[in-house]
């Protein structure tokens, strides 16, 4: 592949852009500063970087985000900054959409990528990819509101319907994990409202078999192996 067509499906510009970065010599390729930006490029296992910063090359891109509470998951937010904004522009310029929504106040794991497979397999229902929340609830949690949540409650939007979380694990008084298969809008706090209880925040820890890393601060995100999930 042609050095600027590579850099320009990584997101550093348009094809005029990615071709002015290698004539100025701020590109350099398995540490060999580049100045010909039609040189062939082998893409397989290419590390790179641009104005000395590393970047490894993707063909398609697969992220995990600590989302912080305070931020929507969409590209034109109405009332709080977008996730978007907490990565790097590179990321954004190559087209990365959420793998499914977290509310502003939401907190936890939030996958982005471009690849539109990915997302349809993650977030279609026949699929059932779980997801696992750590809720904090206004009320101590008793028996009987763990026993709705397994059992199935109701909610207002399906009438007749029941919806059992697929795993309950009381935590604390206050703290139990909940994991679904589906994603409704806002279901596990509407679970919570229907089993008698009131979530009061909501922490996203787990998507199939991906877990939030512990070292991973709020605000700082991670390329993945999307085989992990």
């Amino acid at each position: 592949m042609q050095l600027e067509r590579m850099l320009q499906s990584q997101g550093f510009g348009t094809r005029r852009e990615c071709r002015a970065l290698v004539r100025m010599e701020r590109v350099a390729v398995r540490g060999e500063t580049m100045d010909d930006p039609f040189a062939d490029i082998d893409t397989v296992d290419l590390d790179f970087s641009v104005d000395d910063v590393p970047w490894r090359y993707q063909e398609k891109a697969y992220v995990l985000l600590h989302k912080p509470a305070g931020y929507e998951c969409s590209q034109k937010p109405k009332h709080h900054p977008a996730v978007f904004a907490l990565l790097p522009p590179q990321l954004v310029t190559r087209g990365l959409q959420c793998v499914g929504r977290l509310d502003e106040d939401t907190t936890g794991l939030l996958l982005l990528t471009d690849d539109g497979q990915f997302i349809h397999r993650l977030t279609s229902p026949k699929h059932g990819v779980l997801k696992r929340y750590v809720a904090t609830t206004k009320h101590p949690v008793d028996d009987a509101q763990l026993a709705a949540l397994r059992g199935g409650v109701e909610l207002n939007d399906a009438p007749g319907v029941s919806v059992a979380a697929h795993a309950v694990e009381q935590i604390d008084a206050n703290h139990l994990s909940i994991t679904i298969g589906e994603g409704r809008y806002h279901q596990v706090k509407r679970m919570i409202a229907a089993a008698g209880n009131r979530c009061e925040a909501l922490h996203r820890a787990a998507v199939g078999r991906l877990e939030l890393p512990d070292d991973l601060a709020p605000g700082q995100w991670r390329w993945i192996d999307p085989n992990d999930i």
